[in-house]
Formats: C-alpha cells, structure tokens, sequence
C-alpha cells in the first residue's frame, strides 16, 4: 500500500501511466477516495502520469478528528506532490474534490499547468445550493453513528442524486470499482464530519478571478446534490474558463458516462500551450478594455455633474 507523510497525516496515494509522463494529479469529493476515478484512470493514464489519493479524512488516509479546511486540504495535495517530486500538475477535482482544486490553485497557482473543476462549487452564500448544503451539514454533525447516513432510504435517495435510474439499472464496470473500493475503505466518523466542516466553511467567490491557469468547468445539467447552476457561475468568475455542460446528467456524470467525458477531459488536457497563452491573452486585453469603458463612463458623469 503505498503511502508517504504529508504534513500531520498518512496519504495513501497510487500512480498510473509513464512516469515520464506530464503530471496529472486527480482529487475526489466527499467521503470518496483514489478507487472513485476508475471510469477515468484508464483514458487518462494512456498520456499522462495519473496520481490519485485519498484525501485526508477518507479512505487508506489517516482519518484525524476535524474540524478540516478546504486550504488545508489543498496544502496536504501539494505537499503530494512535494513528497513525490513532481513539480506543475494538472489539476482535477470534482465535487469537493473540486473545491480543493480552487484553492490549489489559488495557493499555489505556479504548480499549476491547468485546472479542472467537476460538479462544484465557488461555496459560500452567493453560490447557488448553499442553504440547503448548510442544513445538509447541520443534520449531519448531529448524527452519532455512520449507521444512520446508510438507511435504505439515505442510500437510495443519494444514489438518485448521483445517477439516472437508467444506469442503475446496468451499471458498468467502472461503477462498480468505484463502488468495491468506497465498501472496502470506508470513512470514519471523524472523517465524515471532518471533511463536510470544510465543505461547509469552503468559499472561493471573491477569489476566483485571480485564477491564472488554464480552466475547464464541466457538470451534469441535472446535478442537484451540487447545484449545477454552479458551474456557469464558476466559468462566468474565472478568466476564460470553459464551461460545458453534460445534459440530463447527475451529480455522478463523470462515472455514468465516461465515453462522453473523458475524450472532452483529454481534448482540454492536450490543447497547446501557445492556444492557452493567446486565450489569456485575450482575457487580459478584453479586462482592460472594460476597465477603461468604465473609467471613461466615470468621467463623463463627472463632466455633466
């Protein structure tokens, strides 16, 4: 099992594809762990050197009484990287696992070669959904036992959340790894709470225009467990995202559909550096342009007053 110590924990971390290979590193959400990316380690690892892990507070990771951060998150993946000698990575994160990737990026933006944000969030009270992940989180930390989040009725409510009933009635193999490996590795209770007090506290709104990477946003259109309405507020926020939009998709899109996904994960991945720099480019010009549009509504009105 290989793990190596980050910070005040254990991290539980695997590698896949060329070493050789541009670094990718891939961050889970909530309560999941490495084994919830298997509908896209097998794409990904054919051109990049793929590392997963399991975050703190889930998984093969020391699972340590919270509260945790989001910011302390992030650094435990960057010291990751530190421990494994890898310098810029690709970035890519769903869920919560997307929200660490924000402040990944926001921390440490020179580590970064390009960023992607699955099914999330820019948190805090002007993201849509906040509310209702707030009382989500309420009724969470009163729960004594994790034998109270796994009901019948919790269970297939969230299963709803995460997939059509259409997949779940044939779901496909990688489903089913994801599915083995959250059974096999379970969070704690520490864990569970640990990370949804991050969740909770998680706001990047502000911020988000000094993300300088190369970013790519993409949700299902029917994600409720994420508001979906999120991911076009993130791409509206972040200077020259992508946005795009898997419709009629849930939460768990990226493992219902990875024949859709993935190629539109490798086709951002790959795009040339010098594309990127001329995107940003026109990002810059066009924020200067509109800043002088307003200096010039400024003095107008100061002229006619």
């Amino acid at each position: 099992m290989p793990a190596t110590r980050v910070n005040d924990i254990d991290m539980y971390y695997e590698e896949h594809g060329d070493p050789n290979a541009e670094p990718l590193l891939l961050i889970m959400g909530f309560t999941g762990n490495a084994g919830a990316w298997a509908p896209q380690i097998p794409a990904l690892a054919e051109r990049y050197r793929v590392i997963a892990f399991d975050n703190r507070g889930a998984g093969r990771t020391t699972q340590p009484d919270g509260p945790y951060t989001i910011p302390q998150m992030a650094d435990d993946a960057a010291g990751l990287l530190d421990a494994l000698g890898v310098g810029p990575a690709h970035i890519m994160g769903a869920s919560m696992g997307g929200m660490i990737a924000q402040e990944f990026a926001l921390r440490h933006p020179q580590r970064v070669r390009t960023l992607t944000l699955m099914c999330t969030t820019p948190g805090g009270p002007k993201s849509f959904g906040y509310a209702e992940m707030a009382e989500r989180s309420g009724e969470l930390d009163e729960i004594p036992d994790l034998s109270q989040m796994l009901t019948p009725e919790r269970m297939q409510e969230g299963a709803l959340a995460m997939f059509t009933p259409a997949f779940l009635a044939a779901p496909g193999a990688g489903f089913q790894a994801m599915i083995m490996s959250s059974i096999m590795h379970p969070s704690t209770l520490a864990g569970v709470k640990g990370q949804m007090a991050a969740v909770l506290k998680h706001d990047t709104f502000a911020r988000l225009p000094q993300i300088v990477a190369p970013t790519l946003v993409i949700a299902g259109s029917d994600d409720t467990l994420v508001d979906a309405r999120n991911s076009p507020l993130l791409a509206e926020r972040i200077p020259n995202a992508e946005l795009r939009m898997f419709e009629g998709l849930r939460h768990g899109f990226t493992a219902e559909r990875p024949d859709l996904v993935n190629p539109v994960l490798l086709e951002f991945l790959s795009k040339p550096l010098i594309d990127r720099r001329a995107a940003r480019c026109e990002g810059v010009v066009a924020g200067l342009l509109r800043r002088l549009r307003r200096s010039d509504h400024a003095r107008s009105r100061e002229a006619s007053a």
